[in-house]
């Protein structure tokens, strides 16, 4: 006995397997009829550029200018309410401190807090840290899942039974549930990567409370780590992972999400949960995953990832489809904005390379920069082109994430633990600015067909399917 679609012991045919061709075949649309009817896939101009579909003032991605219709390579510029998020970091990094907090502030406001503030926005962080009572046992660990991403977004739904005022989309109330999740989301994050390991790994589960006095970053190491051992210099640049993933723009899949989603007029917790769902395809927020897997990858192909003639015949099998998954693609590598540089990327090799020395793991930071060096070289001599391939921010974090020990499942839902301040960001300001749902069009491009009364119509098997 076989198993059937839906994993049932059946002896006949599968009827729902069977119409599988059937189903590929009618939602087929031929690339021509795109420029025909001038439609933009993915939202992309001919030139690459990004269709404008918005208005926004929360942050800014600058990869490339356009000059007589075409686009221009420019150095990466990535701003957070017009200021530069290479000046962020670098005073934080300059005063030895968490920014964080201070960028979540920044985003949601607008400006930059005085120390008053600032202070006053990390308490109030710290005070609202802790789940609802009960909320680990009854939503986390009575049905945990493979999938913290999954988990992440069923807890952020159900956090909407207990609120006492879900579906007030007033903005003051709106801020109120915000700054609710950006301080719930670190234990969100660990207590389902702790429900994770014991139910489907045997580890065993170990729960903590939430510091009200640790920052953000600490307070994810803390509640991840079995025994909350971290080092001040791990939580740092942990931080600043967390600080130049907290916003990137309007045209982001998940932001834009948060807007599509908000401009229906719907609750805070469905339009977030929906912006987690969009940060885990692998396409967006799940690529850090793919780098830290093809580096695994790379170790376990090539001997001594040191010799730089090995690694660059490994490559060339990966671009050539013949290596690690098959995608023909190096991950870490290229950007849809950038051109010639990911200021993200920039900021944290210069930490990776000062964590790479304390770890003992120089010979694979090397492996990472080899790789930003030699892949823009690699992809035009196996692909061909001259499209520019820098190295994106997901190349270094892969490997702060794999040398801070954060395990691999948790580094998607850490990017989301850090973009909650900038979905939230976006989600009141299409409140405040937005006012109409979004409703673009599509075109129909399938021909009209007569109905044909049930007695009448061939059996499948004489249209052509097959099992």
């Amino acid at each position: 006995m076989r198993k059937d679609f839906y994993g049932a012991g059946t002896d006949g045919p599968d009827p729902v397997r069977a119409l599988l061709s059937n189903l590929i075949s009618n939602n087929q649309i031929e690339a021509s009829l795109y420029p025909k009817w001038d439609v933009k896939r993915g939202l992309r101009n001919a030139n690459g550029s990004g269709v404008v579909v918005g208005l926004t003032r929360v942050g800014d991605v600058q990869g490339y200018e356009v000059r007589g219709g075409e686009k221009a390579a420019v150095d990466g510029k990535l701003y957070y309410r017009g200021i530069d998020v290479d000046d962020l970091v670098r005073n934080c990094l300059k005063e030895d401190r968490f920014g964080y907090e201070e960028t979540a502030y920044l985003l949601l406001f607008g400006n930059l807090p005085d120390l008053g503030q600032l202070r006053a926005f990390e308490s109030l962080l710290g005070q609202k840290r802790e789940l609802p009572d009960g909320f680990i046992r009854d939503m986390i660990l009575t049905a945990p899942s493979r999938s913290i991403m999954n988990k992440l977004a069923r807890s952020v739904l159900a956090l909407y039974s207990y609120d006492d005022n879900p579906d007030d989309v007033s903005i003051e109330n709106v801020l109120r549930q915000s700054i609710g999740l950006i301080a719930y989301f670190p234990a969100l994050i660990s207590s389902a990567y702790q429900a994770k390991q014991t139910f489907y790994n045997g580890e065993s589960l170990h729960l903590h409370y939430p510091d009200p006095a640790l920052s953000t970053a600490q307070n994810i190491l803390h509640l991840t780590r079995p025994y909350s051992e971290f080092t001040d210099f791990e939580a740092k640049l942990l931080d600043l992972c967390m600080i130049l993933h907290a916003e990137h723009g309007g045209g982001n899949n998940s932001s834009f999400t948060t807007h599509v989603v908000t401009s229906t007029g719907t609750d805070t917790y469905s339009a977030v949960a929906a912006a987690v769902g969009s940060l885990k395809g692998p396409k967006h927020g799940g690529a850090n995953i793919e780098v830290i897997e093809m580096i695994r990858d790379i170790k376990d192909h090539v001997k001594d990832v040191t010799d730089e003639k090995a690694v660059r015949a490994y490559l060339i099998r990966i671009l050539k489809g013949e290596a690690n998954d098959r995608s023909g693609l190096i991950y870490g590598i290229g950007h849809a904005v950038y051109t010639v540089s990911d200021p993200r990327a920039a900021l944290l090799k210069g930490m990776a390379r000062k964590l790479a020395e304390q770890k003992g793991l120089l010979d694979d930071f090397t492996l990472y920069t080899y790789i930003e060096e030699q892949a823009p070289l690699l992809y035009q001599e196996v692909k061909g082109g001259n499209k520019l391939m820098p190295a994106n921010v997901d190349l270094y974090s892969g490997f702060v994430y794999k040398a801070l020990d954060i395990p691999d499942e948790l580094a998607t839902p850490i990017f989301a633990a850090a973009r909650i301040s900038g979905w939230c960001a976006h989600r009141i300001e299409e409140l405040i600015a937005g006012g109409r749902i979004m409703r673009p069009a599509y075109k129909s491009v399938q021909p009209l067909a007569a109905y044909v009364p049930l007695a009448g119509r061939h059996p499948q098997s004489e249209q052509g399917v097959t099992g």
